[in-house]
């Protein structure tokens, strides 16, 4: 047995001294991609220099782990948002996909994953609204430098106003009853509070039962149903609140704004203004668009530019408050000079008639049914004006306009810049497929036409 086990070590010892070729180098990225591919061409348009710059504040690591290179996490969220992909989709595909790799700046193909997915969130808090304007502008200045749009195509844009929808399921008086006694309730359990009653057997099934009542049209017993409903979340509402003071004071203040906020669903009706929709998003708005399929709305108001010819993005931002249209332009039209580097808003802005009344010092402001003084290129331009509704159905149906899950009036404002961030890839994608299909150009040809002469914006097939 002992010969037996001094053969076996010999062997494995053999096979150990033998060089392996899969050990003795690793291929790069750039010799296995297929380098005409337009994430790889997308990548090179983009000033990853100046993403860094500004994300050099919020990526610095004083001790433990160094942090993560910006540019990864600026391509998640650039990847992300071109391609509709959750927190957990986008890192898990990251592994699957070396384009996307390389995309981020990758050399050698990665078979972990990144980052943990919940990271995303505390990096977008990170980098704040500052940053993801930061990335939209990017995304403007690779159209630039790709073709896609003219230097002086920014000086002619078109504006209106959408509704970014919040995920939030559709408030009910009873749903939201019920969820507001359950979080009293759950919130008494973690503190040690003793409730002479939490009606975890009657409320949910007075809220079943109202559902009932409203689909068989018997609004008269849904209506007492709701009553009977609100009288009992009131009791557990009265005893929590008369049970605050022995609650110690990190405690206390989370379950005040939780009773704050079942207060005011206790007490709003059908005709208040500022009723509260959903008991975790406190900043959502009831916003109505007039439409037979969707009479409301449920979020935050959204302000978008962008450019007459193109359709690229080049000013995005959330209004909340939901302000009237006209009120908003001017500091979208400043958010568009800031953007595309000039400094000045542009000189024209074509608008619907939500805009009627308003005016922008230095800007011409054409407006959908204007007879008065237009000539025929004016007409053309006010005529083209509906182009930017495909421009919203797209980042609402192939982007992450349609849902917003992020939290708070910050996620709010960080959602709807990346979303045009994406928009704006995703055109640049197109242009770059259709420029290889149509031309056939190598891509030494394309990268030496675009990268030459950095102040010439026209099309690389020109």
């Amino acid at each position: 047995s002992t010969l037996d086990r001094s053969s076996a070590a010999s062997d494995v010892y053999k096979r150990q001294s033998q060089p392996q070729s899969g050990e003795l180098f690793r291929p790069r990225l750039d010799e296995q991609l297929n380098m005409k591919h337009p994430l790889v061409r997308l990548a090179t348009l983009i000033n990853w220099a100046e993403i860094e710059r500004t994300f050099a504040t919020s990526f610095t690591s004083g001790r433990g782990r160094p942090a993560l290179p910006p540019r990864l996490i600026a391509g998640l969220l650039y990847l992300q948002h071109t391609f509709d992909a959750s927190d957990e989709a986008v890192v898990n595909t990251w592994v699957e996909n070396p384009y996307w790799q390389f995309f981020c700046g990758e050399t050698y193909l990665q078979t972990e994953l990144p980052i943990d997915p919940s990271s995303l969130t505390r990096w977008r808090k990170r980098i704040g609204e500052a940053g993801v304007e930061t990335l939209l502008a990017a995304s403007i200045d690779a159209a630039r430098r790709g073709g896609v749009i003219h230097k002086a195509s920014v000086q002619q844009v078109i504006v209106d106003t959408t509704v970014m929808p919040k995920a939030i399921a559709h408030p009910t008086d009873s749903r939201l009853l019920d969820k507001s006694r359950q979080h009293l309730v759950k919130a008494a359990e973690d503190n040690g509070l003793k409730l002479r009653q939490n009606y975890n057997r009657v409320a949910p099934r007075l809220a079943a039962q109202i559902g009932r009542y409203a689909h068989a049209k018997q609004f008269k017993r849904m209506k007492k149903a709701v009553r009977t409903l609100r009288t009992r979340v009131g009791r557990v509402h009265r005893e929590v609140q008369r049970q605050l003071h022995l609650l110690p004071e990190v405690a206390k203040a989370k379950v005040q704004d939780l009773l704050q906020r079942t207060g005011r669903i206790l007490t709003q009706r059908t005709k208040d203004k500022n009723k509260l929709y959903a008991l975790h998003a406190p900043e959502v708005e009831c916003i109505s668009k007039g439409k037979a399929r969707t009479p409301y709305e449920f979020g935050v108001k959204v302000s978008i530019a962008t450019t007459l010819k193109e359709g690229l993005v080049v000013g995005m931002r959330s209004m909340p408050g939901n302000p009237y249209d006209g009120h908003t332009l001017a500091e979208t039209l400043e958010q568009v000079g800031i953007l595309t580097g000039t400094d000045k808003p542009p000189t024209t802005a074509i608008v619907d008639k939500g805009y009627r009344g308003v005016k922008v010092e230095g800007v011409r402001i054409l407006m959908s049914g204007q007879k008065r003084g237009i000539t025929r290129t004016l007409k053309a331009m006010i005529k083209r004006r509906s182009a930017i509704e495909p421009a919203i159905g797209h980042m609402k149906m192939d982007g992450r306009l349609a849902r917003n899950p992020l939290k708070g009036a910050l996620g709010d404002a960080l959602h709807a810049v990346m979303c045009g961030a994406g928009h704006n890839l995703r055109l640049i994608l197109a242009a770059l497929r259709l420029l290889r299909a149509r031309f056939g150009l190598s891509m030494q040809a394309v990268i030496a036409a675009l990268l030459a002469a950095p102040g010439d914006h026209r099309p690389v097939c020109c």
